[in-house]
Formats: structure tokens, sequence, C-alpha cells
């Protein structure tokens, strides 16, 4: 029975494992091809994201298997992707956004909404004004980012692999 958990901060280490074990399989895949060193670099930094202030984890589970993840973070105000080649408008720069890390689902789960229903639930009830991610262009995911309201603001230069896209999506205001 497919089902979603909700974890914040440091509570959610205990599906790191799995988390990067569904990384794993998922950056295999072209456009990626993403190796043991990647990997291992993925599985340390989740240990030190997990850490910063709104940090969010939707997990999607079928019965006991993790077959989709989201996660992401506060990137605070004054901030912004540390090698972007563009900074984004002053209305997005001087405000908090919610930064999503990383949006997985399961080769063989894909197509069911798992995807849309783990970003769906990552962003709901945020405090942010907009949300923020990087797309390999040359990914599969870039048209359904598209699709989903997403657009392209600036480009990141990554020492280990080809330019990023980053991409912003405005968020209902929540001052709950």
């Amino acid at each position: 029975m497919l089902s979603y958990t909700a974890i914040a901060g440091p509570a959610a280490r205990p599906l790191f494992g799995p988390v990067g074990d569904l990384y794993a399989l998922v950056y295999a895949e072209p456009p990626y091809i993403e190796g043991p060193a990647q990997v291992a670099r993925f599985r340390e930094s989740l240990l030190e994201e997990a850490s910063r202030p709104g940090f969010s984890l939707i997990a999607a589970e079928d019965g006991r298997d993790l077959i989709g993840a989201a996660y992401g973070w506060t990137m605070p105000a004054g901030t912004w992707w540390s090698r972007a080649e563009q900074d984004p408008s002053r209305e997005m720069l001087d405000v908090d956004k919610f930064a999503v890390m990383e949006w997985i689902v399961h080769p063989a789960r894909r197509g069911e909404g798992v995807g849309s229903e783990l970003m769906r639930r990552l962003l709901a009830d945020r405090r942010e004004r907009w949300a923020t991610l990087a797309s390999d262009p040359r990914s599969a995911a870039r048209a359904m980012y598209e699709r989903a309201g997403w657009k392209r603001v600036a480009t990141s230069v990554l020492p280990w692999g080809p330019p990023m896209d980053l991409l912003v999506l405005p968020l209902p205001i929540n001052d709950a």
C-alpha cells in the first residue's frame, strides 16, 4: 500500500540509507550516469543538509520499499545558488526561498503520480515565497518541471558536470 511520510530535520536520518540507494538507482540512468564516487558524495551531503534550517523530507513507500523521495531546506534571504552565473530578481533574492535538493522516483514507478504527490506535499504550507531547484536541461524530468510551472531564471556551472538550469516556482502565501 502506497503511503507518504513527512519528516523534518535530523529525524529523517533513518531514511538516508534507502534514499541513498534510490539516488544511486535513479542517477545511474542517462543523462547522469553517476557512479560510486558521486553517490558517496550525495550520501555525505545529505547528512549536512538535514541540519539546515527548514529541512523537510517527504518519502513515498509501498509497504517497506522506498519508491520516491523529495527534500529541501530554506535558502535564506540574500543568498542564491553558489555557482550561479546570474542572480535572480531582487524580489527573489531578498526573501527566503525553499531549495528543492532532490526529487526522485524509482524508475519502475514513474508515471503513477508519485513524483507530483511528493512535490505537492513538500511545498504545501511552506512559509517561503519561492521554491527553487537545479535541473539538468538534458533530463526527462525537465519537461515535467515546465508543465508544473517552474521557470528558468539562471544557470549554474558545476565543476563535475554539465551546466544546470536554476528554476523557480512561486509558492502560495501562507502566513500560518
